[in-house]
């Protein structure tokens, strides 16, 4: 077909899920568009490269940036910020209910005194709180479940098809080769873990949608709302595989699982049997790890035995590090003088100055701020999962997608840098924790936000819209003491 006029059938079929999957009894705010255009730029390229004027690869691309995509970032962080301060008692309220989340962005703050570039480090540290920002914007929604429906129809609507557009009719977009001249498939991104990423965090809502609506036969329009959510289904199963990225494989199957298990009968009203089965998952991997099992699991995804080269990797970066309790600064190892010893250490690797990560979240954090920062970032696992469980014996439809994120991002760190920011993977695990902090404080509902402040959805200034906030605000903190 002439790619003209697939990218004609790709428009037309675009527009068509959009409109497909419209539900007009849903009034999410119109800021709700501050998310999705961030999550088009995390999950493609950046705007300087769809441009065409990203900078050259090199040290000093690293600690300069591009001054396009950081004043793109500025500009949705200060809209946000604008948002927010329209939403500030609730913004407020969901800050304090996830403490751990604040203490390690504060932490993060104070690791930039010993980064060895500063002031590179600081900017990294401002840009990272548009991770937050957007969180924030979709849990603060009038309706802040439909508002995370609508948010991954309106990415996954976008990119997925058009990944699919790239592969088959514009290799020179959608595919690349990696540094052993074997073919990958990136879509709409830069290369086939990126692309595998932003399917998987895509996906598991997917699944999540086509679950409820094939159980409620009464939702508004739910028959033309089924086949565009299963459409979009279909095309992130088909660019999972086209991907070839295991880790977003074994990842989905995962979190599908969970999202499918903790709908079953069975568990709900019983989180003694989610821990189970977490914990289940957590020991087969151990198992396998111990008992040899490694180069089966292993080969079963298409991956050597040492996890395609990974393991190299972390025997090269761990002891490079000069300080182990408190790391090399915010996001500054891989441009301080301690990335020349992993250099040396991988002298035969085709090119080991290209790597600007380790690979593995929780090794990234200890490289960046020590053990100090690795104990945080388990804090804030632990307290989230916690709450995910909390959730679920709430309500058990929103606790069980917040869990499967929670677990998810657990998983996926151990073989890709899934704590780092900006990073989709990391975005949607703040949003599982604030959505679950939400749920079990009674802030969030079914589908409507409880507890209501502002103009319409956040504009009553009523006496028992006041006296409501103080009580959910006295409610969400001690709960959130409960469950840690």
């Amino acid at each position: 077909m002439n790619p003209s006029v697939a990218s004609l059938i790709c428009a037309c079929g675009i527009a068509g899920l959009f409109y497909l999957d419209r539900e007009r009894s849903v009034r999410t705010s119109k800021a709700l568009w501050l998310p999705v255009a961030y999550l088009w730029i995390l999950g493609s390229r950046s705007v300087s490269a769809w441009l065409g004027v990203a900078p050259s690869s090199g040290t000093n691309v690293q600690l300069e940036g591009s001054p396009l995509d950081a004043a793109f970032f500025a500009l949705l962080l200060a809209a946000a910020i604008i948002v927010l301060s329209r939403r500030s008692k609730l913004t407020r309220t969901f800050l304090v209910a996830n403490w751990p989340i604040l203490i390690y962005y504060s932490y993060c703050f104070v690791s930039i005194s010993w980064a060895y570039y500063p002031d590179v480090a600081f900017k990294r540290w401002i840009k990272s709180f548009d991770d937050l920002a957007m969180v924030l914007v979709i849990v603060t929604d009038r309706q802040p479940i439909a508002a995370l429906k609508r948010l991954i129809s309106r990415v996954g609507f976008l990119l997925l098809p058009t990944s699919v557009l790239f592969i088959k009719y514009y290799g020179d977009l959608g595919v690349g080769y990696t540094p052993d001249g074997l073919r990958m498939n990136t879509g709409v991104t830069t290369n086939k873990n990126s692309l595998g990423l932003i399917v998987l965090v895509v996906l598991l809502v997917v699944l999540w949608n086509v679950r409820a609506l094939l159980r409620d036969k009464r939702a508004p329009n739910r028959t033309r709302r089924l086949m565009a959510q299963a459409t979009l289904l279909a095309f992130g199963v088909a660019l999972l595989q086209m991907a070839n990225s295991s880790t977003c494989v074994a990842c989905f199957l995962l979190g599908g699982g969970l999202i499918l298990a903790t709908g079953l009968r069975v568990m709900k009203g019983r989180p003694a049997r989610v821990h189970a089965l977490c914990l289940g998952i957590l020991l087969a991997g151990l198992l396998s790890m111990l008992f040899g099992g490694q180069s089966m699991v292993t080969g079963a995804l298409g991956r050597q035995s040492n996890f395609s080269g990974r393991t190299e990797i972390w025997a090269a970066v761990i002891p490079a590090v000069s300080n182990p309790i408190v790391g090399d600064g915010f996001e500054s190892f891989w441009i301080g003088p301690d990335v020349k010893k992993v250099w040396r250490s991988l002298a035969g690797w085709w090119h080991p100055e290209a790597l600007n990560e380790a690979h593995n979240g929780y090794i990234e954090i200890y490289v960046n701020l020590g053990w100090i920062g690795v104990c945080l970032i388990a804090l804030v696992l632990i307290s989230g999962y916690r709450r995910a469980v909390a959730a679920f014996a709430m309500d058990p439809t929103i606790g069980g997608l917040m869990l499967a994120y929670i677990v998810v991002s657990a998983v996926y760190s151990i073989t890709e840098a899934g704590f780092r920011s900006p990073q989709p993977m990391w975005v949607f695990l703040l949003l599982a924790i604030f959505s679950a902090s939400g749920v079990v404080a009674g802030l969030i509902g079914g589908d409507r936000l409880v507890l209501e402040s502002g103009r319409h959805a956040f504009g009553s200034t009523c006496d028992s819209a006041h006296v409501s906030y103080k009580v959910q605000v006295s409610y969400c903190v001690c709960t959130s003491v409960v469950v840690l």
